[in-house]
């Protein structure tokens, strides 16, 4: 059975060949935003995978094929669409609010700095 791992927090679960990046996410508690239900069409679970670990997941469908366009080839790939065939490891996008509260903090600490 394939072995995905899910960075930033490095959780690592066993799945079936073909269960999809999302479901496996869910199986192993990775939160991954999502609106449409896994029907390809909010783009919200965009997810990266290392060239060296992209042989782990099918080949693109048609479905992401037209969605994510150029994306592609800078390794990103749709939770719900792709299908995880063997071992590989995918990079989850920083959660939109921390990402904010992150930005926050280091503009507070530069003004800090600054005084």
């Amino acid at each position: 059975m394939p072995l995905i791992t899910f960075l930033p927090d490095t959780k690592s679960l066993q799945v079936r060949p073909g269960t999809t990046v999302l479901d496996a996410a869910g199986k192993a508690r990775v939160p991954i935003r999502v609106r449409c239900g896994g029907k390809a069409s909010c783009l919200m679970c965009k997810v990266t995978v290392d060239p060296e670990q992209a042989a782990g997941l099918a080949c693109p469908n048609r479905n992401e094929e037209l969605k994510l366009g150029s994306l592609l080839e800078q390794g990103y790939r749709l939770a719900c669409q792709a299908k995880i065939i063997g071992d590989t490891v995918v990079t989850l996008p920083e959660d939109p609010l921390k990402s904010a509260i992150r930005r926050q903090l280091e503009r507070q600490r530069e003004e800090d700095n600054g005084i």
